[in-house]
């Protein structure tokens, strides 16, 4: 079974394009998007948990203390929100939301330029090629800062050790 390709009129001249669908460019450029979508979903929502309960027990603690709570109990509250900021800062959950969110945001606008056939894609002789080329290069940066902020990390474990 064969699959014709749809064509693209560009000044009265059709040009085939391969269909994004059955691209290998454009499946690992969706897989790419839903990965940072969804892993920068996952790190939102942990970071807003491990806050709220920092929160809830810093707020707490004074009103233990003023009802006379045992001191285990509000020394408990206030070790909770040294574990739970530990857990934020081992974890890097805010800075990798924003990282992800970042580079997932930067793969739509590569996507949309591609699909309006804009931006550098506009006068590329091998469009698909560019967008393989710039959705690789989006993900090695992101890898690339990855690897120096967990280089950074342990560094700083070092240094307080």
């Amino acid at each position: 079974m064969s699959v014709q390709s749809p064509a693209v009129e560009s000044v009265g001249v059709e040009t085939p394009v391969a269909p994004p669908a059955l691209s290998p460019t454009w499946a690992r450029l969706e897989e790419q998007l839903e990965w940072y979508d969804r892993k920068s979903g996952q790190a939102q929502r942990w970071f807003k948990r491990l806050k709220v309960c920092q929160i809830v027990a810093a707020a707490a603690i004074p009103v233990m203390a003023g009802n006379s709570a045992p001191a285990w109990l509000v020394g408990g509250a206030g070790a909770l929100i040294v574990v739970l900021e530990g857990l934020q800062q081992l974890q890097q959950y805010q800075q990798n939301w924003a990282s992800y969110r970042a580079t997932c945001e930067r793969l739509k606008h590569e996507r949309f330029l591609f699909l309006a056939h804009a931006g550098p894609y506009a006068a590329s002789a091998e469009p698909e090629a560019l967008l393989a080329d710039r959705v690789e290069g989006l993900v090695s940066q992101e890898h690339a800062a990855w690897v120096s902020q967990q280089k950074e990390v342990e560094n700083q474990r070092a240094a307080s050790r």
